[in-house]
């Protein structure tokens, strides 16, 4: 059915862009609309938004405008993010000239014509050769140095940014990331006298874990000074400063191994396809032999290939610049390449669902803090981020796991069986 005004323009750019109706409801800036009984509704704020996906007509267009407020959901964000997984096709989304063509006389009536629209300030500027200890430096600010105040609000008093292990569905937040990293201090068996390297180490709640529950020496680094920094403080008011060392300072330029035990959790999504063996054998240097390393990493699909960032895509412009995600069997191969023995894979892709949920229910609960602490327009970006990552992993596109592998030669302490994770200890 047709419509007048902006939402027919809206509905003949949705059928052209997606090859179907757009099954949500639409309310544009001239009061026209036009409605779907029980779907969220898409509300076009100004031409703006509309001019946005005439110059980028794809997800990048979407983004911009989200992110810069032109556009906004009401109603269930997960109902609004679901509907293209029902297209016959998930198509590619693109004007060509015979579709602008067509369109050309509605979108001079409504003068939608003008200027492209500069993209909004959260989105990533990087510049310098991809994986470059600057670039990446530069990369990691981009996405974690938006405020400790504000990952307070998000993550909750855990401050663990990775995937909680959650005993069962009705679990806290809280529970679940205290399990999580329970979990990891028992797959690495860490005991008293241990040092262990915690890479990425963001706020530090792993190396306070395990030093306070394990009585272990850590060693944790990272390239985000925000995480650095509070990491460095909550150390001092538990008291120890004597067992954890928080650094300023990239994997690749640490230098003062054997460790006995390396944990790296929600980091090796950062290295880039290119860089994974050099970053395995870096692990595998650093790593006494009879050690064991953790790598626990978000993964994609095997038939995909090579992750390599889509400049158009929203996670690279907005959320993680110059991340990759690889197939399981990547990290698998590449660990056993660099001298590891792979010992054991576990997947949490379930746990992860729940987590992106638990995360977007913080964030909505605390919106207009969480909104003076960052920006509307980040806010806006690790809402949509989170709210897509959970039905990414709910619909299986993606995964994580825990791989667990060993240096050889070295003492073999692993037990004969898996030891039991339903519980922390």
């Amino acid at each position: 059915m047709a419509h007048r005004g902006a939402s027919g323009l809206v509905d003949e750019l949705a059928r052209t862009l997606l090859g179907a109706p757009l099954p949500l409801s639409v309310r544009c800036w001239d009061g026209s609309e036009s409605v779907v009984d029980g779907a969220p509704t898409l509300v076009v704020r100004n031409r703006r938004a509309l001019r946005r996906l005439v110059f980028a007509p794809g997800e990048l267009g979407l983004a911009r405008a989200y992110v810069s407020g032109d556009l906004d959901v009401e109603g269930d964000l997960y109902a609004a993010l679901s509907f293209p997984d029902d297209l016959p096709a998930r198509p590619e989304l693109r004007l060509d000239r015979r579709a602008l063509v067509r369109l050309a006389g509605p979108l001079l009536r409504l003068r939608v014509p003008g200027p492209p629209p500069a993209p909004p300030a959260e989105e990533a500027r990087l510049r310098g050769l991809r994986h470059s200890l600057r670039r990446d430096r530069s990369a990691i600010s981009h996405h974690y140095d938006v405020g400790n105040d504000f990952y307070r609000l998000l993550l909750g008093p855990s401050l663990v940014y990775s995937c909680a292990y959650f005993p069962g569905p009705g679990a806290t937040l809280e529970a679940a990331q205290e399990a999580k990293l329970d979990l990891v201090c028992r797959k690495l068996g860490v005991e008293p006298g241990m040092r262990l390297l915690d890479v990425g180490c963001g706020w530090g709640s792993l190396a306070l874990h395990a030093a306070s529950r394990y009585g272990v020496s850590v060693v944790g680094v990272t390239i985000s000074g925000a995480q650095a920094d509070l990491a460095r403080r909550r150390v001092t008011e538990a008291g120890l400063a004597d067992r954890v060392e928080i650094r300023l300072q990239d994997y690749r330029e640490v230098d003062d191994g054997p460790f006995d035990a390396i944990a790296s959790v929600g980091m090796a999504e950062h290295v880039g396809h290119d860089q994974l063996p050099a970053y395995a054998a870096r692990l595998h240097a650093l790593l006494a032999p009879g050690g064991r390393l953790l790598n626990h990493a978000i993964a994609r699909g095997p038939a995909a290939g090579p992750d390599r960032p889509d400049p158009g895509s929203f996670l690279t412009r907005y959320v993680f610049p110059d991340g990759e995600l690889q197939p399981v069997a990547t990290h698998v191969r590449v660990l056993e390449e660099a001298g590891f023995e792979v010992v054991d894979v576990e997947a949490l892709r379930r746990h992860y669902a729940l987590t992106c949920r638990a995360w977007v229910r913080n964030l909505e609960e605390n919106w207009e803090e969480a909104v003076r602490e960052s920006s509307p327009g980040r806010a806006r970006v690790w809402r949509l981020y989170l709210a897509g990552s959970a039905l990414a992993f709910e619909r299986h596109r993606v995964g994580v796991n825990q791989v667990l592998a060993v240096r050889p030669g070295g003492e073999d302490r692993l037990p004969l069986r898996r030891p039991d994770r339903s519980r922390p200890r």
